[in-house]
């Protein structure tokens, strides 16, 4: 019956709608990313709010927003999902298995992302994951010399390959006394090339006529952000990860916008063979883990973040 559970199951499909929403916060991006119409999205929404009887979007012409049950509902919709994969899974046989190559950016260290990982691991034990930690240019060019099955990395300046995971603004930040000195150059604490963060940053400063200069170059983060704590200088960084003792520099400091970043999912190019074949759906089981996971990726990994 209609509000209650014991009625039956939460229909996958439903949650799985329900999931893209409330990453997306739209129905019309949410249809894109699924591959379906968008009156399919609101049939589905429609249908499991009730079967819980509640609410789990407030919605308008301009937006839409998660309700404090939908808010609920974004924890038990990816414990059933898991739960049904792992299911279905056990009685096909077709659990995904053999290696694969997967590598993310520096930025997801400190975050969530090992969570994520840990399940993955939990839930497909017959996978070898190996994973690799660079900086987002570099990931790229593994990727095309067929080094990596998957990446997880910011998406470069005018491409539009990749599934969208997350998007964040970027911003200035540094420690907390620190003054710039307009007649002086910018000090910059940056990763090295071909880090997407470092040629942002370059690129809008001599767009606006700012001269800069090199502080500090680490292909660490936890060295960028020692740095950054130290006084050395700037850093551009994503607004929603923010270190501890770190601050965004202020408007007054005269600084440019930075504009926004893309975090995306890529594939390898697929290959034949078993061993292709096995990679191939290792790869698509953590990216769906991942895209399950929505903007809560890129939240810091809790207190003590990041480690002294």
């Amino acid at each position: 019956m209609p509000g209650d559970p014991r009625g039956g199951m939460y229909d996958p499909a439903q949650l799985r709608t329900f999931l893209a929403v409330a990453q997306t916060l739209s129905f019309t991006r949410a249809a894109r990313r699924l591959g379906v119409r968008q009156s399919t999205v609101s049939q589905h929404v429609r249908r499991l709010e009730d079967a819980t009887g509640r609410p789990l979007f407030s919605r308008d012409t301009h937006s839409v927003e998660l309700t404090e049950d939908g808010e609920a509902m974004l924890g038990f919709a990816s414990t059933i999902l898991a739960a049904h994969e792992r299911a279905a899974a056990f009685f096909t046989g077709g659990r995904p298995r053999g290696r694969l190559r997967f590598g993310a950016s520096e930025d997801f260290v400190l975050t969530r992302l090992p969570e994520i990982l840990e399940s993955f691991r939990r839930d497909h034990p017959e996978v070898d994951l190996e994973l690799t930690v660079e900086l987002s240019g570099t990931l790229h060019e593994q990727l095309a010399a067929g080094l990596l099955d998957l990446v997880l990395a910011k998406r470069r300046g005018g491409d539009t390959h990749g599934e969208l995971v997350w998007r964040s603004a970027l911003t200035w930040i540094g420690a907390p006394r620190l003054r710039l000195d307009p007649d002086r150059p910018v000090p910059l604490i940056v990763y090295p090339p071909p880090g997407i963060t470092r040629a942002r940053a370059l690129t809008v400063l001599e767009a606006h006529g700012r001269r800069w200069r090199v502080a500090c170059t680490s292909a660490s983060l936890s060295a960028l952000i020692a740095a950054a704590r130290a006084g050395l200088g700037v850093m551009a960084h994503t607004r929603g990860l923010i270190p501890p003792g770190l601050v965004p520099v202020p408007a007054r400091a005269g600084l440019p916008e930075l504009g926004e970043v893309d975090f995306v999912l890529l594939h390898g190019a697929r290959s034949t063979g078993r061993e292709g074949g096995a990679a191939q759906e290792a790869a698509d089981a953590l990216a769906a883990a991942i895209l399950a996971a929505g903007d809560r990726l890129g939240r810091p990994a809790g207190e003590g973040w990041p480690p002294p």
